[in-house]
């Protein structure tokens, strides 16, 4: 297997890392970053779970190859807030209870906050799309919604 290095920014920090050419985004994050808020649910795409931003997109990190974010910006669970200074997603999510396992939350969240950097005010039917590549077990996802309505009002 040939290693490469690949240079991004991650979180708002510059990154350099040497990872196998065949490795995906989420094992970079997660094995070789430490990073574990982005969860691996199915491996396939399908669920969310390991959602992440690549230069704002809202992209499965299982999907994507590490070396495709050469030269990118990623953000993840880990770089939206602090403690003790959480994002308005973040509060939103907590305020409403819109968590219960909190597996797919990370990923719910980053896919919300996507939204809302393209869309500050989206209608119920806009969070549904914004949302439906994420899968949630507990919660029944209104919610979620009302989580991300309360944000898009509290992020101005």
């Amino acid at each position: 297997m040939a290693e490469t290095t690949v240079s991004l920014t991650v979180n708002g920090r510059p990154s350099a890392v040497q990872i196998d050419e065949s490795r995906t985004l989420l094992y970079l994050i997660r094995e070789v970053l430490g990073l574990k808020g982005s969860k691996e649910g199915c491996g396939e795409g399908v669920c969310g779970a390991c959602t992440v931003l690549l230069d704002g997109q809202a992209v499965n990190a299982c999907l994507v190859l590490a070396v495709q974010a050469e030269g990118k910006e990623l953000y993840t669970i880990e770089g939206l807030g602090a403690e003790g200074n959480l994002h308005p997603l973040q509060k939103a999510f907590i305020e409403v209870g819109a968590v219960q396992c909190g597996y797919c939350t990370p990923g719910m969240i980053i896919s919300a906050k996507a939204l809302l950097d393209k869309n500050s005010n989206p209608s119920e039917v806009e969070i549904r799309r914004g949302l439906s590549g994420n899968l949630c077990r507990c919660t029944g996802y209104q919610k979620i919604i009302d989580a991300v309505r309360l944000a898009s009002k509290d992020d101005k």
